[in-house]
């Protein structure tokens, strides 16, 4: 049985979080600060209370007879407790006969196109652990993006208003940046773990190490850049930030409109339907959380009973990281174009470039750990290079096809003559003057309106004929025949 170091991780930096930001919020008390103080302690107490929730919910201590573990939750100090209860656990392992045993089986990883099936015995012990490990990964989720995240941003941001930075505030954000790398983690091995849920998964210590870089450049870019522009345009870094949040929010409710599917009623039996709906808000808020700082590993479906997506989509990792990549440069050139002299110590290009080259790197660890260093990368069912290549294709072959067309708009557009004659008005006919006119206005009326459908006027070319009346009305009949035979030739 493994030792629960991910629990004793967890626990250790919610604990370093919450303390040094209660110190830090009593020193901004002590300088008149009340509104960082206030923002201080509103991005540490919140974050502990949906931790304390996620316990009590998880371990189902509302159903079970503990009125001290309740206690202690309230006072929330439940993640201290949780973490000696799986040690304790833990030690006692071996020490005394298990009265319960259970058998699971896996299925190993496929080697040379085979895949065997193992089973193993499961202990009570082993299966409170597995328990324990589950919960603290997800509280340790909960409190990276709800709470370290807010908390690292406000700090730098006073960080740059300020000038400077005191021991208690760079203490409390390099904890900070550690606990969101380390939720950040955790939230890619619970993916792995719930979408090969059926296979007996290993992480090597060289995917955690991809994971760990490839986060640490991601998060720390990201709200750098927030920071950034924010310091410039105070008031359009509300609607930047609401915007991102309710495409995440809203995304996996617009989906789930789509499928036409039933509402979700399996999420826990005790739950009413009102309960239900509190608990996918909660977690579609979260994952929105998780979308404005990073790319979530794990993808809500809740038209699924396990309310995650399963399958593999490389395209919408594609279009995610394009996407954020464009609107991290478009944020910065807005600093650098509205910045004022409060940077004048600063390279501002110099900086720019840093940052575009450390979401670049953040990409690229990205790219190495899943076609590299990832545990179930014999079982994709495509790759992930070919994947990014053939959205990249598609996307390029999108814009070319726009372009296209707006260029045979164009040249259609440059081809049609414009209609700048404008229809052709006739005058009523005065029931006065139906006598037919004399051979001399016929022939001087030679400016016709040829079918009526023409656009063009005919020229006036006024002729006047010496004719014989005896021969009038053969003359006349010839010339209709002409006109007659020039506009079925015209037609």
């Amino acid at each position: 049985m493994r030792l629960p170091s991910s629990i004793f991780v967890s626990v250790s930096l919610f604990t370093a979080e919450t303390t040094a930001a209660l110190y830090l919020s009593s020193t901004y008390r002590s300088d008149g600060d009340q509104i960082w103080q206030a923002l201080t302690l509103l991005f540490t107490l919140v974050p502990s209370v949906l931790v304390q929730l996620t316990l009590t919910f998880i371990h189902r201590d509302l159903s079970r007879d503990r009125p001290l573990v309740l206690l202690l939750h309230i006072l929330q100090l439940g993640p201290i407790v949780r973490c000696l209860e799986a040690f304790c656990i833990y030690g006692s392992v071996g020490r005394m006969e298990e009265p319960y045993v259970s058998i699971t089986r896996k299925r190993q990883m496929p080697r040379r196109g085979q895949s065997e099936e193992v089973e193993k015995q499961v202990g009570q012990a082993e299966g409170k652990l597995f328990t324990h490990r589950a919960a603290f990964a997800r509280t340790s989720v909960i409190q990276a993006f709800l709470g370290s995240a807010p908390q690292l941003t406000l700090q730098l941001y006073i960080c740059v208003l300020q000038q400077n930075v005191s021991i208690g505030r760079g203490t409390l954000m390099v904890i900070s940046l550690l606990s969101i790398v380390y939720g950040a983690l955790r939230c890619n091995i619970l993916a792995i773990k719930i979408k090969y849920d059926e296979y007996e998964v290993e992480v090597r210590p060289v995917a955690y190490l991809c994971i760990f870089l490839w986060r640490s450049f991601e998060i720390a870019t990201r709200v750098t850049v927030l920071v950034l522009f924010s310091s410039v345009l105070q008031l359009w870094i509300l609607p930047v930030v609401l915007l991102n949040f309710f495409i995440f929010f809203l995304y996996p409710w617009v989906l789930f409109w789509l499928s036409h599917s039933p509402f979700p009623e399996n999420i826990e039996k005790t739950l009413t339907r009102v309960g239900t709906t509190i608990v996918l808000c909660l977690l579609t808020f979260l994952y929105a959380g998780i979308n404005m700082f990073c790319w979530s590993a794990v993808q809500l479906k809740l038209n699924d009973p396990d309310l995650i997506n399963k399958s593999q989509n490389w395209y919408r990792m594609a279009v995610y990281y394009m996407l954020r990549f464009v609107e991290n440069a478009s944020l910065l050139l807005l600093w650098y174009v509205f910045k004022t002299d409060f940077y004048r110590f600063i390279c501002a290009p110099l900086l720019v470039l840093q940052l575009l080259v450390a979401y670049a790197m953040a990409i690229s660890f990205m790219l190495v750990f899943y076609q590299f260093c990832h545990p179930c990368r014999k079982l994709f069912s495509s790759s992930m290079t070919q994947g990014l290549w053939d959205c990249s294709a598609l996307i390029c072959l999108v814009c070319y096809a726009t372009e296209a067309d707006a260029a045979r708009s164009a040249e259609k557009a440059a081809l049609d003559p414009p209609d700048t004659a404008g229809p052709i008005e006739k005058a009523p006919l005065d029931p006065a003057n139906l006598d037919p006119p004399t051979y001399k206005e016929q022939v001087n009326d030679t400016s016709y309106d040829v079918a009526n459908d023409t656009m063009y006027t005919m020229p006036d070319y006024t002729a006047t004929y010496d004719v014989p009346d005896d021969t009038t009305q053969e003359v006349l009949s010839e010339m209709n025949g002409d006109v007659s035979h020039s506009l079925s030739c015209k037609a």
